[in-house]
């Protein structure tokens, strides 16, 4: 039975990978955080060949909470503990051989074999963390601490849409930034991998929110000042994955 994903194809910017996708997963109760920042701060933190990209004179960081749901590898059914479990991205824009996709900092779970996977398969920089949603569907609280770090890197946000859902425009900037259809990663010998992703347009709300707690940039050395510039949230979106592929050595 084909994948509920691919009843819509038409608004990718690629075509699809030749061979089977691996890997389903469900995203849910998300909230996109965003910041503008100068490209220049971001270089040091990519690694070559990946080109940071900028929209009208700047780039972009995003710190993106939610839950995922659903996540098995393919044929397998959703098991007990290990496919559900909440999530914490922090994200920066990048384009190399004109697919323009998604850099990953840090990536924050509550499942550890969802992060030893995670960074066994996809070579991502995923941390275990406790980790909590509470007020679902509603007004969302959510609070991460890193396990594995003695700073005890921590986030706490409330947030809730505040819209009906609706499209994004192409062209627009919170297109640019939601409208990416591949991660990039690094393996530990330091070949850069790709991996696709396939998903409907995504079904964007605004949002209201409040960050009382941000610790995700410290590790890196950087810094935004005052509220996200920008708030968007999704209630669902079902994504499959394809395996990663080496595109540089």
């Amino acid at each position: 039975m084909m994948h509920p994903a691919f009843s819509r194809i038409d608004h990718r910017p690629w075509p699809l990978p030749d061979g089977p996708w691996t890997w389903r997963q469900s995203w849910c109760d998300l909230l996109f955080a965003h910041w503008p920042i100068p490209a220049e701060r971001l270089r040091p933190l990519v690694p070559e060949p990946l080109r940071v990209q900028e929209f009208e004179g700047t780039s972009w960081v995003g710190v993106v909470p939610f839950r995922m749901q659903g996540v098995m590898r393919r044929p397998l059914p959703d098991l007990p503990y290990l496919s559900a479990f909440p999530e914490l991205n922090l994200r920066l824009y990048v384009e190399f051989e004109g697919r323009a996709g998604v850099w990953f900092l840090s990536l924050d779970a509550s499942n550890a074999f969802a992060v030893w996977a995670a960074r066994r398969f996809f070579h991502l920089p995923y941390f275990h963390a406790r980790m909590s949603l509470e007020g679902l569907p509603h007004e969302i609280n959510y609070h991460s601490v890193r396990l594995s770090d003695p700073r005890g890197i921590e986030f706490s946000a409330r947030y809730a849409p505040s819209s009906d859902p609706y499209e994004s425009t192409p062209g627009s900037l919170e297109h640019w930034l939601t409208e990416r259809y591949c991660l990039f990663a690094q393996s530990p010998r330091g070949e850069l991998y790709r991996a696709d992703v396939h998903h409907h347009p995504w079904p964007l709300q605004r949002a209201d929110a409040e960050l009382s707690r941000n610790d995700l940039l410290v590790p890196h050395a950087l810094e935004v000042h005052g509220a996200p510039a920008l708030l968007h949230f999704s209630r669902q979106i079902d994504v499959v994955l394809w395996s990663p592929v080496r595109v540089s050595a």
